[in-house]
This record gives structure tokens, C-alpha cells and sequence, in this order.
């Protein structure tokens, strides 16, 4: 991969939070394929990563998240659908590394929403939007499907009703009602977007870290079908071996701020 193709997507760190921004603000961010191979390639090395205990993922800039994809490449990466299908295996393959990292996630939506866009912030954990933000998925409007694995970023987070509403009119709106559907978490002033998200992920980094892996896996295991066995509910009680519960009670009781290691 070139040094240009790397810096579409940036990453920065401080402390425990790693910031990922999608970086072609002269498209609004929309994504390429070579974006999709590396924002993949950086989820997967940081779910490997113990030490990060929150995500944000945003836009470059102040006008658009994403629009989702590039619309100039389809006439070379995605003309047919032995194209479409190679670099749909890149798409599949990054949104399962951001669906399966443990690291809880924000997403910081400036401006445009849509598409990719909304897929991406979908499988964040907590989403807060500017309340100039749009979001949508028109693609019916370009003749094309929303695959299984694209569709599900959606439709797990607003249920099917919502999401075939969404994927039917191709209509984009407002943030109001992006809040009313439950795509996002929380409406802000523009101005205070980033504050609210990195606050956000400073208190979900402030908390324990192996906590919120195992509520983040809970709810999504509520989220299937098959009953809860009676060796997965026992899991719920493996907190009160760890370090950090016996820092968590100690510290309240001292009455000051925790130092959780994630053991």
C-alpha cells in the first residue's frame, strides 16, 4: 500500500483512546476500496491491542462522516459483478473486524451520514451527530443492493421495519429523525460534536475495560435466538474474580477515582 493510500484513513492516539478518521475531506470521506482493506487491517490490529479501552471513528472535517462509497469507482472496481464481488469480500471482511472488536466504539458524525457512511456508524456502540447531520441509504436510486452483510450493519441497530423503510424511499433526513429511528444515541450542537464524543469515550474509558467487553458481548448474544444456557449465564459472575472488581469496590469505598488494568 503507497504513503498516499495510507493516509486516507489516520489514526491517533491519546492514552487509551484511539481516534480513526476516515481522510478524504475533499470527497466528504467517501470510501475506496483501498480505504475499506485498511480500515480492516487497523480494526483487527487494534482488537489485538489490550491496552485501548475506547474507539471514535470519524470524518475529516467539520461537513460530512461519510457518503459512503466512491461513486467514480464503479466504473473500475465495481463495473460487473465478478468486480463487485471481490471488492465486496473487502467490505464483508472489514465490517466483521469492526463488528467483532471488543473495544467499545463512538462514532463523531459531522454532516453527511449515508450510505457506507451509516453502515460504518451503525456498528458503533454510541453515536452523536451534529443536528445538521443527514443520513439515508438512496442507493435504490443507483439501481444497487445492499448485501446480507451491509444490510445487517443496519438493520441490527434499527430492526428490519425501520431499515426497509430506509433502503425503500432512498430518502436522506434529518438528524431529528435519525434520532426518533434510533441511529443515533445523541443530537448535539455542530460546535459540539467532538467535544460531546470525546467526552463520551472518556467516560467509557474512565470504567472497566473487561466489563465492557463482556456487556458488549452479552448484548449482542441476546440479540440471537438461541436460549441462554445455563454455563453462559455463569459468565456473568466471573467479574468478582477479576482485579479490577476488587479495585472498582476498594476505590468507591476510599472514595476516589479507580485505576483499572483490565485483569
Amino acid at each position: 500500500m503507497s504513503e498516499q493510500e495510507a493516509a486516507l484513513i489516520l489514526t491517533e492516539r491519546d492514552g487509551d483512546i484511539v481516534t480513526i478518521t476516515l481522510n478524504r475531506p475533499h470527497k466528504l470521506n467517501a470510501c475506496t476500496k483501498p480505504m475499506w482493506e485498511l480500515l480492516g487491517e487497523i480494526f483487527t490490529s487494534l482488537s489485538a491491542d489490550d491496552t485501548v479501552r475506547c474507539i471514535v471513528v470519524r470524518g475529516a472535517g467539520e461537513k460530512a462522516f461519510s457518503p459512503g462509497n466512491d461513486i467514480s469507482e464503479f466504473e473500475t472496481e465495481r463495473s460487473n459483478s465478478g468486480q463487485a464481488e471481490a471488492y465486496g469480500k473487502i467490505m464483508h471482511k472489514t465490517i466483521t473486524a469492526i463488528r467483532n472488536c471488543p473495544h467499545p466504539k463512538v462514532a463523531m458524525i459531522h454532516g453527511i451520514c449515508v450510505g457506507g457512511g451509516l453502515e460504518i456508524a451503525g456498528l458503533c456502540d454510541i453515536r452523536i451527530c451534529a443536528d445538521n447531520s443527514r443520513f439515508g441509504a438512496p442507493i435504490s436510486k443507483l439501481g444497487l443492493v445492499m448485501g446480507y452483510t451491509e444490510i445487517s450493519a443496519v438493520a441490527d441497530l434499527v430492526g428490519p421495519g425501520v431499515a426497509m423503510e430506509i433502503l425503500l424511499e432512498g430518502r436522506v433526513f434529518a438528524a431529528d429523525e435519525a434520532l426518533q429511528k434510533g441511529i443515533v444515541s445523541r443530537v448535539v450542537p455542530a460546535d459540539q460534536v467532538t467535544i460531546e464524543a470525546m467526552a463520551t469515550a472518556g467516560r467509557i474509558a474512565d470504567g472497566a475495560p473487561l466489563v465492557h467487553r463482556w456487556h458488549r458481548k452479552f448484548l449482542n448474544r441476546l440479540a440471537g435466538d438461541r436460549p441462554i444456557s445455563e454455563e453462559e449465564n455463569l459468565e456473568g459472575f466471573a467479574c468478582y474474580d477479576t482485579e479490577d472488581f476488587r479495585e472498582g469496590y476498594q476505590a468507591f469505598l476510599d472514595k476516589r477515582k479507580p485505576e483499572f488494568k483490565g485483569r
